[in-house]
């Protein structure tokens, strides 16, 4: 009996030790911001989200990215309203899109010196109810206690089953886009 409350007891503390240490290493961002920019021959759209929500975890590399679908903001009102509808991204239906992947090329980032390194990441990204296999290069730069994470890549819209094939939106819109994404993370526990 002793013997098992022992075990239990060492078992307990191993589990506290690695909550706080999991704890310490991941970093939360709650004001990311992606940009998404099509450019055809008709128009160039724009539109930007700052509602991203983003944890890094230093210690694994695991990266978590989630878009409320509903943020992305455009210059026009009827493009945003274009943009939420059931033709287009049907952001009832598909209210956020999530990437969740890891830095492949962990052991080349310091976190605890200032600088500016390549991060090669690989995950999954889910847009429109579908989900991709994506593999990107970005940069992370830390700057005493915040690290900023950035990266451009562009989305083929068909491969989220986003695809205008007649009408307007199949001439005003690019069939792949360009997003940026940067998120700013604070720990005071990095260096």
């Amino acid at each position: 009996m002793k013997k098992t409350l022992f075990t239990l007891a060492v078992v307990g503390l191993v589990a506290i030790a690695t909550a706080f240490t999991t704890a310490e290493s991941k970093l939360v961002s709650k004001n990311g911001h992606i940009n998404f920019f099509s450019h055809t021959a008709v128009e160039d759209i724009s539109a930007d989200n700052y509602k991203v929500v983003s944890t890094l975890d230093i210690a694994s590399g695991e990266v978590v990215f989630s878009v409320p679908m509903q943020s992305f903001e455009f210059e026009k009102a009827k493009m945003q309203q274009h943009y939420n509808s059931e033709k287009f991204l049907d952001t009832k239906t598909y209210p956020k899109a999530k990437f969740k992947g890891n830095i492949t090329n962990l052991s080349d980032i310091d976190f605890s010196k200032n600088g500016t390194y390549d991060a090669d990441v690989s995950g999954e990204l889910t847009i429109h109810g579908v989900t991709k296999p994506v593999t990107e290069k970005g940069t992370i730069t830390v700057n005493g206690d915040k690290v900023l994470v950035e990266t451009k890549m562009q989305i083929t819209l068909a491969d989220y089953e986003i695809a205008f094939e007649k009408g307007k939106p199949s001439t005003n819109i690019a069939k792949t886009i360009d997003v940026t994404v940067k998120s700013e993370f604070e720990n005071e526990k990095i260096n």
